[in-house]
């Protein structure tokens, strides 16, 4: 249960350092993007929304921890579809259109 809760805190740490529009060096691919790709895109709206998704994940792994407390099967079972559905959605959310495209 301590690893869960360090997790949570670790998810919202970073979800609150990607919130500010800082520490795109975490966000995988980007980092490895040379300095002329990464001005293609709008840094601070990539941030931001996986910023929200690692409140989205904090959340969920915060209702494993529920799910142990009160022994409620169902917490853990509403956790797990919020983990996988939650990061379908930010893949095809984030690979369709042009949603993070700078708009210089």
């Amino acid at each position: 249960m301590v690893g869960k809760i360090l997790m949570i805190s670790l998810f919202v740490l970073i979800g609150t350092m990607l919130s500010l529009g800082k520490g795109s060096f975490l966000i995988a691919g980007f980092n490895t993007m040379s300095k002329e790709e990464k001005e293609k895109y709008d840094v601070k709206a990539m941030c931001k929304f996986m910023g929200k998704l690692m409140f989205v994940i904090a959340f969920s792994i915060s209702l494993f921890v529920l799910s142990d407390i009160l022994m409620m099967k169902i917490l853990l079972n509403i956790g797990v579809t919020i983990i996988i559905g939650s990061v379908i959605f930010a893949v095809i959310y984030s690979n369709t259109g042009n949603r993070f495209k700078s708009k210089k």
